[in-house]
């Protein structure tokens, strides 16, 4: 509770007081904020963290206009931004490519995304192993292909993550979906009957802040 309370904000503006070019103390003025849906209040005070410390703070800037405010256009700017300045790191355990190409499936623009979400897999299998691949990224990049009714292509991705988590209701929704369009009808309510047992006891895109916001494509069962 003392997170959303104006105990907090009244402890970090004493602290801002002190010294105003504390990033950090921006970012945490900013933090409950968004958590609360007051995204219009809580971008004044991240910008002023970017204006302190933009190496720190433009990925997250770049994140919350993504997964929180859902201004796509204004996220790709920042993440691509990133991508220039510092290279395709990482920002909430993704990296500023795999974003850009939520936000590119949130405009629509499916093979733009479809061609980042290849490369960040690529970059990692050869790195390190299939085993290595983050299942989220490879059920948006199903989620690529089916948009361009690719069905048979995007199954073989739902499965892939699906592997890593067996128990990824999404996924199994829109392998679901994909497989009544190649008229395989039974197996496909077998899989949703599936899946909205997995959704029902938790089992959906596994990121931190899921619990704040809807994920891109994640269902509502």
């Amino acid at each position: 509770h003392m997170l959303f309370s104006n105990f907090w904000q009244d402890n970090i503006d004493a602290g801002l007081k002190k010294d105003s070019t504390i990033a950090f103390l921006w970012q945490q003025k900013a933090m409950p904020l968004f958590k609360q849906r007051k995204y219009e209040l809580g971008m004044l005070f991240i910008d002023k963290a970017v204006y302190y410390d933009e190496e720190a703070y433009l990925p997250y800037r770049a994140f919350i206009l993504c997964i929180f405010v859902k201004n796509y256009s204004k996220a790709i700017d920042d993440f691509r931004e990133c991508v220039k300045k510092y290279g395709n790191q990482y920002e909430m355990d993704h990296t500023y490519n795999f974003y850009i190409a939520l936000c590119y499936l949130q405009l629509n623009h499916f093979d733009k995304a479809e061609k980042l979400l290849s490369g960040d897999i690529k970059t990692v299998v050869n790195k390190n192993g299939e085993d290595w691949v983050n299942p989220v990224t490879l059920f948006y990049y199903g989620i690529a292909k089916y948009e361009q009714q690719k069905w048979k292509e995007a199954i073989v991705e739902f499965d892939k993550a699906l592997k890593l988590y067996p128990r990824f209701s999404d996924a199994k929704f829109y392998k679901a979906i994909c497989l009544k369009h190649l008229n395989d009808n039974i197996k496909a309510n077998i899989l949703l009957a599936e899946g909205k047992k997995d959704a029902e006891e938790g089992n959906t895109i596994s990121e931190s802040n899921a619990i704040y916001e809807k994920y891109p494509y994640q269902v509502i069962w």
